[in-house]
């Protein structure tokens, strides 16, 4: 009874303490607060219920005046702007005026002016003869304003006409007719007409109508036919220049790579040379970069056909090597007897041959360490005169673990790398693509030692060679078809050998590494598009090694198994395939409020010469960037239940894996968001292992070994940076007896035994996903 009633005065304390956050009492007399919108319908027709939504959403775009920001009901952001006052003296009053939300007041609504704009944009999307009136809702300290519209059934698109005076233009636009944005049957939208005039101008582009324009083109609608459909008929305006109507051919093509912005050139002669049909201003010995590295992105023939795509790829290839700061493509018609030839001058601005780059960080991992990064870069621009980046880079770290009891656990590193990225493809034969990126081939040679203090040095060898493309803004594909990599412990602690005596499984995962093998990754990311309402990312990873070397073996008549395994340069080489799947939805519940999903498979198998994954290529749940209600790296495999005293050092991973993520992010204040999230999932051995570590993967069974957990969090937001703060729970531990793995009837915020045992406070740097 006793708890009852604290929670009870404390709740009444709450609710007390909103009940005065509404912020009107101060307001000027005679002025009301503006709390918003409602909308009625009224119409003679039977609207569908996806028309219905359709236009409440038209009428709510028209409505601008968006009222204060409310919390359970209250504003406590407008409560902060108005107990400062108007004009604060103390720090404190000025933090609360920042901090705090201005009132929106009705008189700042104009109802007649929004009841123009819904008609105005109801008339745009085929509801002709809308008509909108409004009424003031007033209380004693606030007002909103009910809006009630008459409309109708919104016309729909009966038949499509073209009627251009030229047929060369009509016979391209007829050719193209599959792709048009106009349907028959469709809900007449002007939005589309204006998007449907912008596509035909792109298609005539690419057929050589440089000077055509958009607004050469006359949409004309006829409504007098039947009731409810419109007739769309396509004309050309009455005066368009005759050059809009020529098709035109490429003539020169003149390439610059000395152009400064700010430059007075003289009217002197320069020489030239010629390249593949292009022109090359000054001595090919002193160009910047070489000719035929240049012409590789030009995607201008002369004699072709004038293309917007060619136009296209060309500007963001010179733009994507990454050597120039600034390029221009100016087009003029030729000054030749024969008229319908364009001149094509590429002018390119160099960056800067050298630079470095310094940067001191605060890095976070999924692990909870947390500590200084400074990286130091060297980067060295068209290397070899063929736009080549060289890059330098020195990366020292120092990372504590803060969570927990034990903050004893620390490491520091030293990371120097040599990169080389080239702008092509680097094959023996060629290959053609029409992507606006330009392809990467990259070089990495890099060493890592890494000192994790009371338990051992490492030193890591890595060497890559591989492939980058894009095919469009959405997609990004690497291949690296070498990826080698050798690691070497040394100065190992008796507590490091101690941990692995007790776990045979660790300690062959350990032995095996050396990596020789192949990576494929495929990405569909739309993140880049903040104004697509669902963003959709996903990711494909796939990686195998050993092949090579097992092949090699076969050929020479050597039997491998992992009791008699072979070594390349004295070692024992790991062969295996792994296979990871990440998806991924961001759902846009408000203009700032979104829903994240996130699903991630993943499964690796140890075959031929070794019969354990490496320990850096396993799988892993628990932690910050995973299920949040368990420490970093401590579920699975299975149900086996980890010995965490050491904090996440060591701890068992799987061969398979299965996580699930929800998280709702909203704002609370200008920088500061909030969350609630939930995790499920865990880890697996394929079969169990001589120790017999918890239960092996089973798809009839896999359900019976999830983990599940929940919690808040607080995000500092601030676009380029998000420190994240995160409080979870475990709702279902997979290494409990069977019927007893469901711990919600034992939450007890109370109980600080509870707390210490179930509560995981996490920092980190960035999203989980």
């Amino acid at each position: 009874m006793r708890r009852l009633s604290t929670f009870s005065i404390i709740m009444a304390m709450v609710l007390f303490f909103l009940s005065a956050c509404n912020g009107t009492k101060r307001l000027a007399l005679g002025e009301k607060l503006y709390t918003g919108a409602d909308i009625k319908l009224s119409s003679n027709d039977t609207l569908t219920k996806r028309e219905k939504r359709a236009v409440i959403t038209i009428i709510r775009n028209g409505i601008k005046l968006v009222p204060n920001k409310r919390i359970i009901g209250m504003s406590p952001k407008l409560w902060l702007y108005m107990q400062a006052g108007e004009n604060p003296k103390s720090r404190y009053k000025k933090w609360m005026k920042k901090s705090g939300e201005a009132p929106v007041l009705l008189s700042a609504a104009n109802p007649a002016a929004v009841c123009s704009i819904i008609n105005a944009q109801l008339f745009n999307y085929g509801i002709f003869n809308a008509f909108t009136e409004f009424t003031i809702i007033e209380k004693k300290h606030t007002a909103k304003i009910m809006y009630l519209c008459h409309i109708h059934q919104p016309y729909i698109i009966k038949n499509i006409l073209y009627s251009l005076s030229y047929d060369s233009l009509q016979a391209i636009i007829i050719k193209d007719n599959d792709e048009s944005l106009l349907n028959i049957g469709d809900d007449f939208n002007l939005n589309c007409l204006k998007n449907e005039r912008l596509r035909i101008d792109s298609l005539l582009k690419t057929r050589g109508y440089y000077f055509f324009n958009p607004d050469y083109l006359l949409f004309k609608a006829d409504t007098s036919s039947n009731y409810h459909s419109v007739s769309i008929k396509l004309t050309l305006k009455d005066s368009i220049p005759l050059n809009a109507l020529k098709v035109y051919r490429i003539n020169n093509i003149i390439v610059d790579q000395n152009y400064a912005i700010n430059e007075t050139k003289a009217d002197s002669l320069h020489s030239s040379f010629n390249f593949n049909n292009i022109v090359f201003q000054g001595n090919e010995d002193n160009q910047k970069i070489k000719a035929k590295v240049i012409a590789q992105s030009i995607y201008f023939k002369k004699d072709d056909l004038y293309s917007r795509t060619n136009h296209n790829i060309t500007l963001n290839r010179l733009m994507t090597m990454g050597d120039f700061k600034f390029v221009s493509v100016k087009i003029a018609e030729s000054d030749t007897t024969d008229p319908g030839f364009l001149d094509v001058t590429i002018r390119l601005t160099a960056m800067k041959k050298h630079s470095l780059k310094v940067e001191l960080d605060m890095i976070s991992k999924s692990n909870n360490f947390m500590g200084p990064q400074l990286n130091v870069s060297l980067l060295n621009r068209n290397t070899f005169k063929g736009a080549e980046l060289l890059t330098l880079r020195l990366a020292g770290s120092f990372e504590a673990q803060f969570n927990g009891s034990n903050n004893t656990i620390y490491s520091y590193s030293l990371n120097p790398q040599l990169a080389l990225t080239l702008p092509q493809f680097l094959l023996p034969f060629n290959i053609k693509t029409n992507s606006l990126f330009v392809p990467k081939t990259s070089f990495l040679l890099s060493y890592n030692f890494m000192k994790k203090v009371a338990y051992y040095d490492m030193s890591t060898f890595l060497f890559s060679y591989g492939y980058d493309w894009k095919t469009n803004n959405k997609t990004e594909e690497v291949l690296n078809p070498v990826m080698m990599s050798y690691t070497a412990l040394s100065n190992t602690s008796q507590l490091f050998n101690d941990l692995l005596l007790a776990n045979p499984f660790l300690a062959k995962s350990f032995e095996e590494q050396f990596i020789a093998g192949a990576s494929y990754t495929f990405t569909y990311n739309e993140q880049l598009f903040p104004n697509k309402k669902n963003q959709c990312f996903f990711q494909l990873s796939s990686e195998t090694a050993g092949n090579s070397f097992s092949l090699l073996n076969t050929i020479i008549g050597e039997n491998i198994s992992a009791n008699n395994p072979s070594r390349m340069f004295g070692s024992i080489y790991s062969q295996y395939a792994k296979l990871s799947l990440d998806g991924r939805l961001y759902i846009r519940v408000k203009s700032k409020s979104k829903i994240a999903l996130r699903l991630f498979m993943g499964m690796a198998h140890a075959y031929g010469n070794t019969s354990t994954l490496p320990y850096t290529k396993q799988f892993f749940s628990g932690g910050p960037n995973s299920i949040r209600a368990f420490l970093y790296n401590s579920l699975g495999p299975g149900n086996y239940q980890q010995n965490t005293a050491n904090k996440g050092i060591l701890q068992l991973g799987g061969d398979a894996k299965l996580e699930m993520n929800a998280e709702y992010r909203f704002p609370l204040f200008s920088y500061l968001k909030g969350a609630v999230f939930a995790d499920a999932g865990n880890v697996w051995m394929l079969k169990s292992d001589p120790a017999n570590i918890g239960t092996p993967f089973s798809l009839s069974n896999a359900y019976n070994d999830i983990a599940v957990g929940a919690g808040i969090g607080l995000r500092l937001d601030v676009s380029f940076f998000v420190l994240r703060f995160d409080l979870a729970m475990p709702l279902r531990k997979p290494w409990l007896e069977e019927h007893n793995r469901w711990v919600i009837n034992q939450i007890d915020f109370g109980n600080a035994n509870w707390r210490s045992d179930n509560l995981v406070y996490s920092i980190a740097i960035g999203y989980p996903f």
